[in-house]
């Protein structure tokens, strides 16, 4: 935004501040009344044993008081911090109160001096008081915790918790719950609980086991008797051993992370690598013999397909001409091809077959399917095909995630971290030029936006206020929405204070930024209504989670209502008040 204001005219540079206030209201109100009350109702938990209702409004407003979140004491202190962010907004309404406008560039120099201070004294009171990188290191702790548990796990289930495809080992599962279970009641207690946690701490782990202790039986003990049923124990391992591996191909674990839970998911790792390896060499063997039958090859000499050789070849696979290839002919085609040294079962060649080029998911192979396969798998012709221990680059470029995570893990191993002066050099300089390409990029994408409100016949400040939040806070929304599904209390309060750290720099770093182009270009400030309107919202919000830290599910309807209300709000102040 400064980039565009500075490199551009004075006309136009005020229709770029008046899009970056959209942006920057816009911004803030999402996060604090949609994304808020997203993360509200999806967090939820019922606090209190469910009351019986004879009418369905009866079950409605219990469901409403019942339902909520709670968050930790630490999240009211940065909803608290959030609430000073909205200062330069308060000085900047200080001429509309007073009916004056002749120190209105001296206001704009007051709130831009107090934002840039706010955001220093923000960046050193973390320095000198980490408690919100703590936070976060707890939060890193409790995934790291997990690991721990699966690599423990690992090495005392007597056998791998996870079968060949992925799944788990529900055997395996068991009898770790019958090792943890040492007095054989068929419940584990939370004294058998810590002792477990000692076993993980031994390990190397920094946990206190008495809070550990109390976390783990929350999300174990499913009906709140502070007992752990095997029925228990089974359901919550096998619901974290599938959220976890969903963690690994989403890449959510560092390389230490993926380090310790490689010894558990290794099996499956392998699993997939050697079905992808026998798909590969299948697929040769089939172009082999292809080639073989057309009595040469299926490629012209110009790098083109010659459709005429491979639907001929179609036509001598599809023996009940129905113009589909069936699995059934595929065995029929597998029986004549000379597997040499290569041995596999018909039923699963064929099977893998159809997986390698049937793109449809009907289980069948239609002409066009086949043609395709076949010349994609023509151009890596087979004495090119990698062997099991090599992979070609294009098999690189279709590797899994599975076996991405399984080569960062080798790599990782091999490679040492490079601390000098040349690395360093090629890192402030990546820098450099990403924030070259950004001040770049930032003119088209505000040229965007103006030329879509004009386009459309919509105002600048509307389309930025609504449209662009959403293209911009999509990935941080859908990561908050999905840490706050955990339903934990740390887990919850983590996404909170996101919520609210998020809201402080978008205040405090945006209204820096524009001050200094206002000022900087001589422009005028006729923006009070619009961080009139933020003010406002943040006030309500702030008083409103600051001295709190439970929230039935009630509350985040009105959480909802404060956005469309706030757009009333900037219509009231701009078009009934002439509140500019």
């Amino acid at each position: 935004m400064a980039a565009s204001g500075l490199l551009n005219t004075r006309e136009v540079a005020q229709e770029y501040v008046s899009t970056g206030v959209g942006l920057l209201a816009g911004t803030s109100i999402l996060l604090l009344t949609m994304l808020w009350g997203t993360c509200v109702i999806v967090g939820s938990v019922q606090s209190s044993k469910p009351t019986i209702s004879n009418t369905s409004s009866s079950r409605l407003l219990s469901w409403f008081t019942e339902f909520r979140v709670t968050t930790d004491l630490q999240t009211s202190y940065t909803a608290r911090i959030m609430g000073l962010s909205v200062i330069p907004f308060l000085i900047l309404q200080i001429p509309k109160v007073f009916n004056s406008n002749s120190g209105e560039y001296l206001t704009v120099l007051i709130s831009l001096v107090v934002s840039v201070a706010s955001l220093l004294i923000y960046f050193f009171y973390q320095i000198f008081e980490p408690w919100i990188q703590k936070r976060r290191l707890e939060y890193v702790k409790c995934n790291e915790g997990l690991l721990r548990i699966l690599q423990l796990v690992q090495e005392r289930a007597l056998g791998i918790i996870l079968t060949g495809d992925g799944a788990p080992n529900i055997n395996a599962i068991q009898r770790l719950f019958e090792e943890i279970d040492e007095d054989g009641d068929d419940c584990i207690s939370p004294s058998e609980v810590r002792k477990l946690l000692l076993d993980i701490k031994s390990t190397g782990m920094n946990i206190n086991k008495d809070s550990a202790s109390e976390e783990l039986i929350k999300v174990l003990d499913l009906n709140d008797d502070k007992k752990i049923t095997k029925e228990e124990f089974v359901h919550t391992f096998t619901k974290w051993l599938e959220e976890t591996k969903y963690a690994m191909e989403k890449r959510y674990f560092t390389i230490n992370s993926l380090k310790r839970i490689d010894q558990v998911f290794h099996p499956f790792v392998e699993s997939k690598r050697k079905e992808r390896e026998m798909k590969r060499n299948l697929m040769s063997e089939i172009v082999s013999h292809l080639q073989s039958v057309a009595l040469g090859n299926l490629i012209k000499e110009d790098g083109t397909p010659d459709l005429l050789a491979i639907r001929r070849l179609f036509e001598d696979i599809d023996r009940d001409e129905d113009n589909c290839i069936s699995k059934d002919e595929l065995k029929e085609l597998m029986k004549k091809i000379e597997i040499g040294k290569i041995s596999w079962d018909v039923d699963e060649a064929a099977e893998k077959i159809i997986e390698a080029l049937d793109t449809s998911g009907d289980q069948m192979i239609d002409e066009k399917e086949f043609a395709e396969g076949i010349v994609r798998w023509s151009i890596n012709p087979p004495e090119n095909v990698t062997p099991v221990s090599t992979r070609s680059q294009d098999d690189n470029n279709r590797r899994t995630p599975w076996e991405e995570v399984d080569k960062l893990l080798k790599d990782e191993k091999t490679n040492a971290v490079d601390k000098s002066s040349w690395a360093w050099f090629k890192a402030i300089m990546s820098m450099v030029l990403g924030v070259a390409i950004l001040s770049v990029l930032a003119e088209p994408l505000t040229q965007s936006v103006q030329n879509f409100s004009e386009d459309a016949g919509i105002p600048s400040f509307f389309v930025s206020f609504v449209l662009a939040p959403l293209a911009t806070n999509a990935r941080a929304a859908t990561s908050a929405i999905t840490t706050a599904c955990r339903k934990k209390s740390i887990t919850t309060s983590l996404t909170f204070s996101e919520i609210y750290g998020g809201v402080f720099m978008n205040n405090v770093l945006g209204c820096s930024v524009l001050l200094f182009l206002v000022y900087a270009r001589g422009l005028t400030w006729e923006f009070s209504a619009e961080v009139l309107v933020v003010l406002i919202t943040c006030a309500i919000m702030s008083l409103a989670v600051s001295f709190r830290s439970d929230f039935p599910l009630w509350t985040s309807f009105m959480a909802f209502l404060l956005y469309p209300f706030s757009l009333f709000l900037v219509y009231v102040f701009n078009d009934v008040l002439d509140h500019v």
